[in-house]
């Protein structure tokens, strides 16, 4: 009646066919989603050099203000010790 080798190379074929679009698609998504990735981990190593620039630039306002006014900073850090400690403590 019909020749099943016929139709399973039919069958393959149209798989073939079928499943060709969806090959390209997902290349497709795979080097867009790539990209992204790549460009937004670009700018969080920009943004993360920028912040450490900007940290080493006030840790060094600290270090001159602190050793330009040693006895102040020692009073202000003793003064905030003691007013989170009382924090800490009623909660």
């Amino acid at each position: 009646m019909f020749d099943s080798g016929e139709l399973a190379e039919e069958l393959r074929t149209l798989k073939a066919d079928v499943s060709r679009p969806f090959d390209t698609a997902s290349e497709g998504i795979v080097d867009t989603s790539r990209t992204r990735a790549e460009a937004l981990a670009d700018q969080i190593r920009t943004a993360l050099e920028e912040l450490g620039e900007t940290l080493s630039e006030q840790e060094e306002q600290v270090a001159h203000f602190v050793s330009d006014r040693p006895i102040t900073s020692l009073a202000s850090a003793f003064a905030l010790g003691v007013v989170v400690g009382f924090m800490l403590r009623r909660h």
